[in-house]
């Protein structure tokens, strides 16, 4: 992707509201509370042990490499282009398997905002339009492009303090649909382990700001400071959203889907003025969602055509357009690809919130593993380009660094295992063949296109 029309186009603050956008997902806040009051514990234990170390990770890499592609990038430089096609393979992938997910939660609702009885079929049509705008926004150059993530980043904000505000003045009146206690708060393993993972997967998405690394503005001093401040963020709102879930409905009757809209109408509920703020409330969180799926896409789809125009994905991928350079091929596959997925297991599902789960768990596998290459890049890199200047260092030495490093890896792999695998309900087949299919795709995408390359290289040698 050229830098025209986004030349230093994100600024510190682009960044942290980016990287807001990115990380801080609405939609996350239902599945965290479903684990329980220990959820608390689990946001603030694995922001420590694993956003924290990742985000310092994230931080060295994107400013010795500002290179444009990101993960992309780094796990070309350490491992060549094969493992690093594999992993951006996974990444761009998910993200077109994701974007149904997060749309399907848009259309359930904008259904229980505007359309009650609504069908899961228009729902499903819902997502499928909803795709394609969103493939047009990445379309338009990063200087307008980034005003998306920005407001929703924003508005998330907004939601998360009406959320946490509603809770406070609604525990006082109504006491606790969930007692917060040393005991609750308490981690039990076989309940809330197969959780775990949805809170990995709200703590990722600081990375996806160094994909577009060349339109970054001062890169060594702003990427440092925008994990750090968007952590912060990031960390404080989910914590204490997912308490005020916890505070107004009970356990058994927190829904995937509807969890959101069913605490703002508890909170504020009641009133024309109270039900005017939660429609207001409920159409910015829909533009949220929106805002989501644009983020990921911007991200997603730049590093996709990195590798494209690397030669390491099908040259389709890597199209851009003509006047913004902004990756029309990867945008246009993503959409392509988020039509079919959300026909095919639109109809298998029975309901919004299975499709929104299968669909969830089944892209978060994919989204998952290339994680686990960027940090294993990281510890390459720090032993064979030692040299290279860094101009932020995981702090603490070589040591802790490596520790640090291993104990993601470890948090990684595990929630991987955990969405094919649930304690107590055994193998998930539908997202562990659904995850396993899409890997096969890439491995021969990648041998098609490797073959393809031999011969153009033969073909000019002959020459």
């Amino acid at each position: 992707m050229t830098t025209v029309g986004n030349h230093k186009a994100l600024k510190l603050t682009d960044l942290i509201l980016y990287t807001v956008s990115a990380s801080l997902l609405l939609e996350t806040l239902a599945g965290a509370a479903a684990i329980g009051v220990s959820s608390i514990f689990w946001w603030i234990f694995l922001g420590l042990v694993f956003y924290v170390p990742i985000g310092l990770i994230s931080a060295e890499l994107g400013t010795a490499w500002p290179e444009h592609g990101g993960i992309y990038a780094w796990m070309r430089r350490a491992f060549g282009g094969r493992w690093a096609t594999r992993a951006i393979w996974g990444y761009w992938i998910n993200n077109a398997m994701w974007m149904p997910a997060i749309f399907i939660l848009f259309a359930g609702v904008f259904s229980q905002l505007f359309a009650p009885d609504l069908s899961l079929t228009w729902q499903i049509t819902m997502g499928i339009v909803l795709s394609w705008v969103a493939v047009a926004i990445n379309v338009v150059t990063l200087d307008i492009g980034k005003w998306i993530p920005n407001l929703g980043a924003i508005l998330k904000m907004v939601i998360f303090a009406a959320v946490i505000a509603g809770c406070l003045m609604y525990v006082g009146d109504h006491g606790m649909a969930n007692a917060v206690t040393l005991k609750a708060l308490t981690p039990d393993w076989s309940n809330s382990l197969q959780y775990i993972p949805v809170i990995i997967y709200g703590l990722l998405g600081f990375e996806l700001m160094c994909a577009n690394s060349d339109a970054i503005e001062r890169p060594a001093r702003n990427v440092p400071r925008a994990v750090l401040l968007a952590g912060i963020t990031i960390i404080s709102l989910y914590t204490l959203g997912t308490w005020a879930v916890l505070t107004a409905i009970p356990l058994d009757n927190i829904n995937l889907v509807e969890g959101l809209l069913d605490t703002l109408r508890l909170f504020f509920g009641g009133s024309a003025a109270g039900n005017a703020l939660v429609l207001v409330l409920g159409t910015a969180a829909l533009f949220t969602f929106l805002s989501n799926g644009v983020t990921w896409c911007i991200g997603v789809n730049t590093t996709a055509a990195a590798a494209a125009n690397d030669g390491e994905l099908p040259a389709f991928l890597g199209i851009e357009h003509p006047r913004y350079g902004t990756p029309v091929g990867a945008a246009i596959a993503t959409g392509c690809i988020s039509t079919v997925v959300l026909l095919l297991y639109g109809f298998m599902a029975g309901s919004n919130e299975e499709l929104f789960w299968s669909l969830f768990a089944f892209s978060a596998v994919l989204f998952l593993l290339p994680y686990i290459g960027m940090v294993l890049a990281f510890l390459k890199l720090r032993s064979s380009e030692a040299a290279t200047p860094r101009p932020y260092r995981v702090p603490g030495g070589s040591a802790v660094a490596t520790l640090l490093a291993w104990t993601c890896v470890a948090i990684l792999a595990l929630s991987v295992t955990l969405f094919c695998y649930t304690p107590g309900e055994g193998v998930q087949w539908p997202v562990l063949i659904g995850a396993l299919v899409a890997i096969a795709v890439g491995e021969i995408l990648i041998a098609v296109n490797e073959r393809a390359q031999r011969a153009a290289t033969a073909a000019a040698t002959a020459v």
